[in-house]
């Protein structure tokens, strides 16, 4: 039976300032998705709005006050993100999904399939870290990655506060405390782990890895079972 993996890759991850940062960032997780699929793995990937979904919604956000329709702003270029790496990964031939899925059983029934599935967001309310954690467990994957512009969870906001303490192994309910419980996030917003994703994972037993997606290498060893700089979420 294949190992699945979900990772969440943050958004901000596909767009670093310098363009040379991002083609090597993109043929580096090309590279990592090829050598997955040829061990056999099934790879979930969950994409991220990140710097168009704020932009997008805070062009908006004026004229349209209604929460989900800013959400669904937000979704919409999670999708478009997530059809970035679907069809960088389909150019080199790997076996992905031809269709973004729209809903988390879409994404399992894909996943039984394909090697790969990429998506984006799926309903307002649910941050893309929340799709991955259910994807994860509808998926019965192994954990559910979280890879973004962080290498941890931090006991304090580390751009705010100097005596952030970066945290190596904590559980669940210790990462609820420190995101704010099961709050909705405003559209457009974000945190190291959304509080509606660590319930979910709270609720389905799902362990999380947070890290720094930004080196290929911290992926790499979290999805191969090794040490990673980051965190262990356990529940």
């Amino acid at each position: 039976m294949s190992i699945t993996h979900v990772v969440a890759l943050g958004g901000s991850l596909l767009r670093p300032e310098e363009a040379a940062a991002r083609s090597m960032w993109m043929g580096q997780l090309r590279q990592l998705m090829v050598h997955l699929e040829g061990n056999g793995r099934r790879i979930g990937l969950v994409v991220g709005g990140g710097h168009p979904a704020r932009e997008a919604i805070e062009l908006v956000k004026d004229s349209v006050s209604d929460l989900a329709r800013l959400d669904r702003i937000g979704i919409a270029a999670t999708r478009l993100n997530a059809t970035l790496i679907q069809q960088m990964l389909l150019e080199i031939g790997c076996d992905v999904s031809p269709s973004i899925p729209e809903t988390i059983e879409d994404a399992r029934s894909m996943l039984e399939q394909h090697h790969i599935v990429v998506m984006g967001g799926t309903v307002p309310g649910h941050t893309t870290d929340t799709v991955a954690v259910k994807l994860a467990a509808v998926a019965h994957a192994r954990h559910c990655i979280i890879a973004t512009n962080v290498s941890h969870v931090y006991t304090k906001d580390p751009r705010k506060h100097d005596d952030a303490e970066a945290l190596t192994e904590i559980t669940l309910q210790e990462l609820s405390d420190i995101v704010g419980g099961n709050v909705r996030m405003k559209p457009g917003s974000s945190a190291v782990v959304g509080p509606v994703a660590v319930q979910v994972a709270i609720d389905s037993g799902v362990n999380l890895a947070v890290l720094d997606g930004r080196d290929i290498r911290r992926l790499d060893d979290a999805l191969e079972g090794n040490l990673f700089e980051g965190t262990i979420i356990r529940a």
